[in-house]
């Protein structure tokens, strides 16, 4: 097994580890590495949507998206596409999924199936890192704070990106979760807020609340906290949705990206209520 690590601060490229073996004993070396670099890229690995799943279940319960529809042939699959024509993408702002749900997803499992030659690449920023170098005074206003996470704007799931179909759902739901939260399997501290879905944080003035949140959304943005990952066909990214922000970037330019499809797989694991 070889271990290139992408960036100084998250994300690692493995070689060696076949994603086709859904055993127990395989499963564990990958929960571990992902443990350590929170972001894990596999090149070449031409697995079957059935191996996908596979993985996937080792990890938890299988989420399925509640404003969008999945692959009729694996409803726990959601289908991630941009239209050659499309300058935007599916998640192009800095987030962790569905930190709107009561149990806000654990792991998530992408797979490339068709990349345009440029652009497109996804960004990673490290949350552990982010709360470390957080300052003493805005530790201090957030300790023991909770934060408002609502999926307001739930239409855009689904009118904003031609080639995704929803599923008829368009209710709000929102949550409150700690401004901070502790790592279930490492213990670590993780700031766990972002700039897409969390409105505003419990028990503070709204004004104070909104400062406060727009100076921590500028810090998790901090480049030296990310790494990025160019997409290739057949490769796979497995990120820990707990300890990480991502966006997909929406560099299509004409002569460049612009014109070209990208289709990814999408799965989602529960996670637990954030403590």
């Amino acid at each position: 097994m070889e271990i290139k690590l992408v960036s100084g601060a998250l994300g690692a490229e493995v070689k060696g580890i076949d994603l086709k073996d859904s055993s127990l004993e395989n499963w564990k070396k990958i929960n571990n590495l992902l443990l350590e670099h929170k972001a894990l890229f596999f090149r070449d690995q031409d697995i079957t949507s059935e191996e996908q799943i596979n993985l996937a279940k080792h990890f938890g319960p299988l989420e399925r998206h509640i404003y969008v529809k999945g692959r009729k042939d694996y409803p726990e699959i959601l289908r991630i596409i941009k239209a050659p024509e499309e300058k935007r993408q599916w998640g192009e702002t800095w987030h962790t999924d569905v930190s709107y749900n009561p149990k806000p997803t654990k792991v998530i499992i992408l797979r490339s199936i068709k990349v345009p030659p440029v652009g497109g690449d996804t960004m990673f920023s490290n949350m552990e890192i982010a709360y470390d170098t957080l300052s003493d005074e805005i530790k201090d206003k957030v300790k023991d704070k909770r934060a408002i996470h609502s999926s307001l704007g739930a239409a855009a799931f689904v009118e904003a990106y031609k080639e995704m179909e929803g599923n008829g759902n368009l209710d709000e739901y929102s949550n409150s979760h700690p401004v901070v939260r502790t790592h279930p399997e490492t213990g670590k501290k993780i700031l766990y807020v972002n700039s897409m879905y969390t409105k505003r944080i419990l028990d503070l003035d709204e004004n104070e609340s909104l400062d406060i949140l727009n100076e921590i959304f500028l810090h998790q943005e901090r480049l030296d906290f990310t790494c990025r990952f160019k997409w290739t066909e057949n490769a796979v990214a497995i990120w820990d949705n707990r300890s990480t922000l991502h966006q997909g970037l929406t560099d299509f330019f004409p002569g460049r990206g612009l014109g070209h499809e990208r289709v990814m797989d999408r799965i989602a694991v529960e996670g637990d209520h954030p403590n």
